[in-house]
């Protein structure tokens, strides 16, 4: 009836007995007439396992190693799965990324996707069966085993579900949707029946788990239909389309995003002449390392201090490459702060709607937070404020913009 590409997560394939819900889930489609690829992620702890092994060894594993080390999560899945398949009569086999053609760059750590060689799915597809394929990974020209970066396997199963020409890319998790933002972290969060591909893209680089940036850039890019639905329960999930809602009850703000893996780097009295920003930022982007939001502040004296933020993770980095520069550009020093976060408001109907930002402003303001960057794009404003008003923030925002309150359908 339909080729379908479901991508299974960690949580989905935690354990024998999870693996065998899966399989019966996708025993049934299959007996329904449906086409079905399946995608999977490590079982749940994996690849953080395999990840403390590495480092027990190397305290900065060897980029190539680790990734012919992770990669082997999923393999293990696959065929679990397949077996699991093969006992309730359904032909499945397993593939790695390599079997299956997925053709990447050699950034090890976080290759992109460069093409995928389709022969030997469609050739499983065409005898019966189910191709079962471990996410996350892929293989360069010269024969090496790549990853895509955390998340990846959702990126996997879009990339396929746009190479096939699939009807739906189905992504199975713990959740049961796409929610107006983290269910733990307030009370009120609602469940979206659908949201826009660009809402989606916004939510996921500002925070949202749910799904992995690229996985949403491939669907838009592609238009491919994305839905996520949970494992354990059955449900509508959420629908992901490049399409939006026009009804007049559509809301404003599709949800609250918000990211923890923050970091602030200050060099501090940048001598005001042009080029500056190029020689600050231009090292630290050739260092790989992804800046997000920029602030200038002129402190007088033909001098200012250039702020951004980076990844948690990379501040070490980044602070290693200005630390050089500090000293031939003739600016005072690298000031770093680790204890920050990120929250941010997405939503299409900013695009016709007035107000947002002092909406949100002053929700903040009158729980006492203090905003110490701003960012916008036309669907999106982000600010940057101390990581301990984190909750609060998240839950006046929520409040203020009726997300608690207003069911969303």
């Amino acid at each position: 009836m339909a080729l379908i590409v479901q991508k299974y997560g960690g949580t989905s394939v935690g354990s024998v007995e999870r693996i065998g819900a899966v399989a019966d889930r996708v025993a049934r489609f299959k007996s329904e007439g449906h086409d079905v690829v399946v995608v999977v992620s490590a079982m749940s702890g994996e690849t953080n396992r395999l990840l403390g092994l590495a480092k027990e060894i190397q305290s900065k594993p060897t980029p190539r190693e680790l990734d012919a080390l992770l990669s082997t999560g999923e393999k293990v899945t696959t065929a679990l799965l397949s077996m699991a398949l093969g006992e309730r009569s359904v032909r499945a086999k397993s593939y790695s990324g390599n079997q299956v053609g997925i053709l990447t760059d050699s950034a090890h750590n976080k290759a992109r996707i460069q093409d995928i060689q389709l022969d030997t799915l469609k050739a499983e597809l065409d005898a019966g069966g189910v191709p079962v394929v471990a996410g996350f990974q892929g293989v360069d020209v010269d024969g090496n085993v790549t990853t895509l970066g955390r998340g990846g396997s959702d990126t996997t199963a879009v990339a396929l579900a746009a190479a096939l020409s699939a009807a739906e890319c189905q992504i199975y998790t713990d959740v049961d949707g796409v929610y107006t933002t983290d269910p733990r972290l307030v009370d009120g969060a609602k469940r979206l029946d659908r949201i826009t591909v660009e809402e989606m893209l916004e939510m996921s680089s500002m925070g949202s788990k749910v799904l992995q940036i690229r996985s949403v850039e491939f669907a838009g890019k592609y238009k491919v239909p994305l839905r996520v639905l949970s494992s354990f329960e059955e449900g509508p999930g959420t629908l992901i389309t490049t399409e939006e809602d026009a009804s007049m009850e559509a809301p404003v703000i599709a949800g609250i995003a918000f990211n923890r893996d923050e970091a602030k780097l200050t060099v501090v009295g940048v001598p005001d002449n042009p080029g500056m920003a190029y020689r600050i930022l231009g090292p630290v982007g050739e260092a790989n390392i992804e800046v997000d939001i920029i602030l200038q502040n002129n402190r007088g004296e033909n001098a200012t201090d250039f702020t951004f933020t980076v990844a948690r993770s990379e501040m070490e980095a980044a602070e290693a490459v200005l630390t050089p520069i500090v000293a031939e550009l003739g600016a005072g020093e690298v000031l770093t702060d680790d204890h920050i976060a990120k929250v941010s408001v997405v939503g299409v109907g900013m695009r016709s709607h007035s107000g947002v930002a002092a909406t949100m402003f002053k929700a903040l303001a009158d729980v006492g937070v203090n905003i110490q960057m701003i960012s916008t794009s036309e669907i999106k404003i982000s600010v940057i404020i101390e990581e301990k008003y984190l909750e609060l923030a998240v839950r006046s925002l929520h409040s203020a913009f009726g997300l608690d309150t207003v069911e969303i359908v």
